[in-house]
């Protein structure tokens, strides 16, 4: 029987350095020489003062900015509380929910033609995706060429070259970064007195 207690208790020593200690500081190491941006955060700054994430998304309320898709983490793109809404198909709430946002998505762009894209009226699974479809940033110029002044021709640009393609061609779809997006267009404004407030 003392036998079988010590060997467990190297055990569990030798299992917690390696597990507990050694591979997560392998780990970080790794990622720090390696992907050093992504590893600290991919934090965007907006003149000096740092604005977000390039990999979190944030909510934006301001009419001339892009909309990112809507959020159930938390009261909404809450960062401290990554979720999907984890409702189904046949999910009488997410149904509402979906009607509520096409709704509103149809009253913020009065003058957007054709259908409302799927991501301009659904979560992510996290709630913090940072990216919408182009075709939903797209659906959006009318508003945004309104409020801000810019022409349609130029935002259409700034999204096509915001637009990512698949990851190595093969997966994923194509996408655009809302942050990276926004900051464009704050740098195509002329400042307001006081200065450009971040983002939202």
């Amino acid at each position: 029987m003392k036998d079988h207690v010590l060997v467990s208790a190297r055990l569990l020593v030798v299992f917690t350095l390696l597990l507990g200690f050694a591979y997560p500081a392998v780990v970080w190491a790794v990622g720090r020489v390696a992907f050093p941006r992504p590893a600290g955060g991919s934090f965007v700054t907006h003149g000096e003062k740092v604005v977000g994430s390039e990999r979190i998304g944030q909510a934006v309320t301001s009419p001339g900015l892009f909309r990112p898709r809507p959020s159930a983490a938390g009261a909404g793109h809450d960062a401290a509380a990554s979720c999907g809404s984890n409702r189904g198909p046949t999910s009488k709430a997410l149904a509402d929910r979906v009607t509520a946002e096409v709704a509103r998505a149809r009253a913020e762009n009065p003058s957007t033609k054709g259908p409302v894209p799927a991501d301009a009226v659904t979560a992510s699974g996290s709630g913090l995706d940072p990216h919408v479809s182009p075709e939903f940033a797209l659906w959006q110029v009318p508003r945004v060429s309104r409020e801000s002044g810019i022409p349609a021709i130029e935002l259409e640009a700034m999204v096509a070259r915001r637009t990512e393609g698949r990851f190595l061609g093969l997966y994923g779809e194509p996408r655009v970064n809302v942050l990276l997006l926004n900051l464009d267009v704050l740098s195509r404004r002329p400042p307001p007195a006081g200065g450009e407030p971040p983002p939202r």
